[in-house]
Formats: C-alpha cells, structure tokens, sequence
C-alpha cells in the first residue's frame, strides 16, 4: 500500500528534532519538492508557524524551496493549524504548509501540508513528494516564484470561528491555556469577542516554553488554576499548534476528547443536526460508545490518527469526530481538528450549564502499557498472544475491551485494557503485558 512506502512522512507531516532530522536543506527540499507535485502553473502556498524557536529557520528554508520550484510562498506567520487549513479554501490557494511539531517539546519541529480544500494531503501526494526527493528533486523552474508576507490571516481566521459560533458568552468566565503556542493570541480574542470574561495562561512564547508544563499535555496546570479560582466556571487547554484541547469543569475535573465530542454528538443529534453518526479511533474509551447506544448515534471507528478520522468522515459525509487525544473535528468548519472551534463547539452546546452537568459519559477505567520489544512487527504473528487477547476479549465482552497494537514509530507494543472496575483492568493487562514481553522481548 502507498502509506507503507512513505519514509519521512509520518500520520501528521514530517517530524523530528530541529536542526539534527528537520534541518534547513530538508525544508527546503520539501518545498520544492511538494510545489512541484501541484498541477498548477504558479503554485500560491500559505505558510503558517507555531512559536518555537526553530520555526522562523524552517519557514524561512521552506520558503526558499517552494520559490525555487516557482511557486509563490504567503507568509502569514504565527497560527493554528486549523487557521492553515481555512485560509487556503478561503483564498483560493494550492496548497499550505504548517511549520510545528504540536504537542512536543520546543527542540522537536515539523512540516504538514494541506491541500486547496484544506485537508491534509493523500497518502499518494505525500509518497510523489518523497519520490522527488528521492530523485534528487524536482528540475528547476523556468522562473522563480516570491516570497510575500500575507497580513491579515489571523482576522480571517477569527471571522470564520466567530460566524460558525454566533453565540452570546456574556457573563461566563472562561480561563484558557495556550501552551505559549499557537493559539497564544487568537483564543483569548475570540473569547473576549463574543463576550466572556478571559483569564488566559500560557501566552508568553519565548521559542522554548511551547508546551513546558502548560497546554492539553500538562493540563494539571490548569486544572488546578481553575479548581483554586472562585469566579472560573470552565477552563480549555489546547496545545502547541491548537489543533486539539481539552476541558476542564469548575471542580478541576478534565474532560477528554471523548467527553467533548459526546456533549456536541448528543447536542447536534436533539436538533437534527448531527447529519448522521460520529468516527472515532480504536482508543475512544468503551463508555463513549455505551453513551452513544444510548443516544441512538452511530459509531464508526478507525485506527489512531485525525487523518483517518477525517478521510472516514469525508467518506460518510459525516461531521463530526475525533480522539481522545483532543483532535476533535466539525467538518462543516474545517476538515481537521481545532481547538478552538471545539471550545466554541463546547460552549454552545453547554449553553447556560456548567460542564459537570452535561449529559454523563461513564467513562471505563483504562490502562495503557508501552511495552518494548525486539521487533514491533512481530505481534501480527505472535498466535500464543493473540489467542490470550481472544479469551481475554470473550470474557469482557459487552463489559470492556481488549486493544493491542504495535507503534508505528517505535519498537513498542501498546497494550490497553478496558473494564467496569480498574483492579480487573489492571489484571488483564498485566497478564497481557507479561505474556507480549515472554514473547516478542
């Protein structure tokens, strides 16, 4: 298959340590490489960046690559992810290109790209753009393209979320936590325009505080803040390139993507709206498709990655999904995930309730073991192991679930276990791990 072929890129762009994997001739040969791949005479491409250090390096080496080929690169600075993708439908360019490395660590950096339509690029695209590198590059153009600053993105950006979420937020007291990232400017301001009181932690970017004990990776932090505060009723943490978020209720409580997305599934289905059911990954907690039972909403369910949820979502012509993570996607929006249209999403489907009150989602316990191993690739043919997940999987069923799979990354075999209550999850999975570890260790 055509994904199995590709080498630098991954399931979000290519990605690694700035400076070391993602250097400047590579930036640069991507652009080249993926404005050759465009059928268009002089390809227009966003760039947009998040606030690491490196990111100006890179924006500027890609540039420079999508100019040699003879396209013209629009420089819009520091966004979201998302504002990348409506920005190019709503300019009529070829492609955009995101400068960030999302949820890591400031020393991490990436590349992702989304088509005219402003979805992330096919899996075919991604394996010609690789070829071209691997040839060597694309032939030099006939004529070089510019390099142009692009203002007024970020309006742009919060015209669209303020008309997809004409709601009234007055006298609701927000608290938001922008991870020192991308989102360090826009949330506040969107809050603050349809009407909520905003106290806002994380939006002091420096280039190597993205994500540093802030954001939906540490969002204990805000947990906390919002728990101590005696006026905040809510509070959303998104991360570094604000493409997922997570809640968090006035008692401190987080609320994962999979509550998020039920709240808007349940609300968007009482009025009609749903437009069919809801996709989500096989790591979407067990309760969640209880909940949605229910409720009467189908489920339909791939592997990790916003990328399959949405080609699945586009596939069903469905519009709503997401993960756990926080990835949530409304497709009538923007066909990846956003933070902060999923806060809005949030809010409005909330409206006047607090978030502990929405309509419950019973979470299962949960654990999650990384197991290392010689060679991931050696669970599809491990039968002593597969038969234990089988016995296992039949004496939970309708009560829980089993889900093993290997990384696609690392030499790691992730080994989770759901069931009613945790000791019996704990169980389970010990003896799974126990048994992949004798096997393929």
């Amino acid at each position: 298959m055509a994904a199995a072929s590709r080498k630098l890129f991954g399931t979000d762009g290519v990605r690694g340590e700035a400076g070391t994997f993602l250097t400047a001739e590579l930036a640069t040969a991507l652009g080249r490489a993926a404005t050759a791949s465009l059928d268009a005479p002089r390809p227009q491409v966003l760039i947009v960046r998040d606030t690491r250090e490196s990111g100006p390096m890179l924006e500027a080496a890609l540039a420079a690559g999508i100019a040699a080929a003879g396209g013209d690169a629009l420089l819009a600075g520091v966004l979201p992810t998302p504002a990348a993708a409506i920005l190019v439908r709503r300019l009529g360019l070829d492609l955009a290109a995101v400068v960030s490395a999302s949820h890591n660590p400031f020393r991490d950096n990436g590349i992702k790209f989304f088509s005219a339509k402003g979805t992330k690029l096919p899996d075919e695209v991604e394996v010609r753009i690789e070829s071209l590198l691997e040839g060597g590059g694309p032939p030099p153009a006939d004529e070089p393209g510019r390099i142009e600053e692009l203002n007024g993105g970020e309006d742009d950006y919060l015209r669209e979320l303020a008309a997809a979420f004409p709601i009234d937020l007055s006298g609701r007291k927000v608290m938001l936590d922008c991870a020192h990232g991308a989102a360090y400017r826009v949330a506040p301001r969107i809050f603050a325009r349809l009407g909520a009181e905003v106290e806002a932690i994380g939006i002091e970017p420096d280039g190597r505080n993205i994500n540093d004990g802030v954001g939906s990776t540490h969002v204990e932090a805000l947990a906390a803040r919002v728990a101590a505060s005696d006026t905040a009723e809510i509070g959303f943490a998104f991360d570094g390139d604000s493409d997922r978020v997570l809640a968090v209720d006035a008692a401190g409580r987080v609320h994962d993507g999979d509550e998020l997305i039920a709240i808007a599934a349940r609300g968007l289905a009482s009025r009609g709206e749903l437009g069919g059911g809801v996709v989500v990954t096989v790591m979407t907690n067990f309760g969640f498709h209880q909940a949605m039972g229910e409720a009467g909403i189908e489920v339909a369910t791939t592997q990790v990655g916003d990328r399959y949820v949405i080609d699945e979502m586009l596939r069903r012509e469905w519009r709503l999904g997401g993960e756990q993570s926080g990835h949530i996607i409304a497709s009538d929006i923007v066909a990846t995930g956003d933070g902060i249209a999923a806060a809005l999403l949030t809010m409005r489907e909330l409206g006047g309730s607090a978030l502990a009150d929405a309509p419950a989602m019973e979470k299962l316990p949960q654990r999650l073991v990384n197991v290392e191993v010689a060679d991931r690739d050696g669970l599809a043919g491990a039968v002593a192991v597969w038969d234990a997940v089988a016995e296992e999987s039949t004496a939970l069923e309708g009560r829980g679930r089993v889900l093993l799979r290997p990384s696609g990354t690392e030499p790691l075999v992730r080994v989770m276990v759901e069931a009613p209550a945790a000791d019996e999850a704990d169980a389970v999975c010990d003896r799974l791990v126990a048994l992949v570890r004798a096997e393929l260790s």
